[in-house]
C-alpha cells in the first residue's frame, strides 16, 4: 500500500487526520510550519514535535517532492526543470529571473487537452491532471534549488507564480485551488495572492468560482478578437465564444484598476495583428479593468506560424496605449532552451517521439 504524501494535503485534511488520531490540533500548526516554512525533507527534523507524533507521521505519510530529471539554463538566466513524478510522468517548470522579481511558471497538467494551434504544449495530448502535491512540489523544488528555506520575507528568488505552464488550470480546479491555498498560507510559504496569476484559455463556467474561492490575479489567453479566428487558434472558443468570455471577465470578483485582468495576445503575422484587430480589441475590453500583454510568437519545431514584425507589434501596441491601456510587449525569455511562452513540452515526450521517428526511418531504409 502506498503511503500518502503529506505535501499537498489541505490544512483542513491535516486537522481531520490529527483529530481522528487524538493528536492536539495545535500540532498541525507546528507540522505545517516545518513543511512549508522550513521546507524539511524528514519528520525527524521537526524537533519541537513529540517523538511519538513524529513516529505516527512517519508511519502515515511521506514527505515527497518531484525529482528533477533534467535541468537547463538559458543564456538569459532562465532555468527550466523537467520534473519527474512517482509514476514516471513528467512536466516542465520554468524560473524567470527579473530585476525586481523572480517568477515561477508552474504546470497544472501533464500535457494539455486544448490543442491551441500556436502552442507547443497543445501538440502533446493530455496524460493526466497534476495532484495538489505535484503542483505545490514545483514551488518547493525551486525553493530547494535556491536554498530559500526558511521562507524569506523579502528578496526571494521565487517571489511570483504564474499558472501558465503545461495544461489548463481551470480543468484541474480542485487540485490547483488546494495547492495555491497552501502556497498562500501565511504560516508557511506565505506568498501573497497579489503575486499569483492564474491563466486560462477561457473556461467560462469556472472563472467566477476561481475569483471567489482563490482570489488570485486572472490572465486570459485571448489571442484573437473574432470568433472565426479564435475558433482556429483556441478551439475552446467554439464552446465559450469571445462574447461569453468577455462577459465572464466583467464579472470576475475583485477585478479593479488595482487588480486588472491581463489579456494575453500572441502576435501572429497576418493572422491577428492588424490595426483593425487592435481597434476591435479595444471595443471588446471596454469597461474591463485590463492590461494587454503582447507576446511575440515563440517558434517551435513544426509550427506553421510566424511572429509579427517588430514594427507591426509596436504599431499594435501604440493603438492600445493611445486608448489608455497598458500594453507591454513581453520580452521572450529562455527561447534557446524552449522555455518561452508557448514552447513547453515534456522533454521525455519529445525524446520518445524522436526515437520512434528514428526507428521508423531505420525500418524504411
Amino acid at each position: 500500500m502506498n503511503i500518502q504524501n503529506i505535501i499537498g494535503l489541505s490544512r483542513e485534511d491535516l486537522i481531520t487526520h490529527f483529530e481522528e488520531h487524538n493528536v492536539p490540533k495545535f500540532r498541525v500548526q507546528q507540522v505545517w510550519n516545518w513543511l512549508y516554512h522550513h521546507g524539511v525533507h524528514s519528520f525527524d527534523r521537526m524537533v519541537n514535535v513529540p517523538a511519538a507524533i513524529r513516529q505516527h507521521l512517519q508511519e502515515s505519510f511521506v514527505i515527497e517532492r518531484p525529482q528533477i530529471a533534467t535541468s537547463q539554463a538559458s543564456n538569459d538566466g532562465t532555468q527550466k526543470w523537467l520534473l519527474r513524478f512517482n509514476d514516471n510522468q513528467e512536466a516542465e517548470t520554468v524560473h524567470i529571473p527579473e530585476v525586481d522579481r523572480g517568477t515561477l511558471c508552474v504546470s497544472s497538467q501533464i500535457g494539455c487537452t486544448l490543442t491551441c494551434k500556436f502552442c507547443h504544449t497543445g501538440t502533446q495530448t493530455l496524460v493526466r491532471n497534476l495532484t495538489s502535491a505535484e503542483i505545490v512540489g514545483q514551488m518547493m523544488v525551486a525553493r530547494d534549488v535556491f536554498g530559500e528555506w526558511p521562507s524569506p520575507v523579502g528578496g526571494r528568488h521565487v517571489s511570483n507564480i504564474v499558472m501558465m505552464g503545461m495544461g489548463e488550470p481551470l480543468y484541474n480546479y480542485e487540485n490547483v485551488k488546494t495547492a495555491l491555498k497552501i502556497i498562500m498560507d501565511h504560516e508557511g510559504i506565505s506568498l501573497s495572492r497579489r503575486r499569483i496569476t492564474l491563466s486560462t484559455s477561457g473556461v467560462v463556467p469556472m472563472m467566477k468560482k476561481c475569483g471567489e474561492e482563490i482570489g488570485v490575479n486572472l490572465a486570459v489567453s485571448l489571442h484573437a478578437v473574432r470568433n472565426d479566428v479564435r475558433d482556429h487558434l483556441v478551439p475552446l472558443n467554439k464552446k465559450y465564444p469571445v462574447e461569453e468570455l468577455l462577459d465572464a471577465c466583467r464579472q470576475y470578483p475583485g477585478a479593479s484598476n488595482a487588480r486588472r485582468i491581463t489579456f494575453e495576445y500572441v502576435m501572429l503575422k497576418d493572422v491577428n495583428d492588424s490595426n483593425a484587430d487592435a481597434k476591435e480589441l479595444l471595443r471588446l475590453i471596454r469597461g474591463i479593468p485590463a492590461k494587454i500583454n503582447l507576446i511575440p510568437f515563440n517558434p517551435w519545431p513544426g509550427s506553421s506560424f510566424e511572429c509579427s514584425t517588430a514594427g507591426r507589434i509596436q504599431e499594435f501596441a501604440n493603438i492600445i496605449q493611445r486608448a489608455g491601456y497598458s500594453s507591454p510587449v513581453r520580452t521572450p525569455r529562455g527561447q534557446d532552451i524552449l522555455a518561452a511562452c508557448g514552447q513547453l513540452k515534456s522533454a521525455s515526450e519529445r525524446q520518445r517521439k524522436s526515437k520512434v521517428d528514428s526507428n521508423n526511418t531505420s525500418d524504411a531504409a
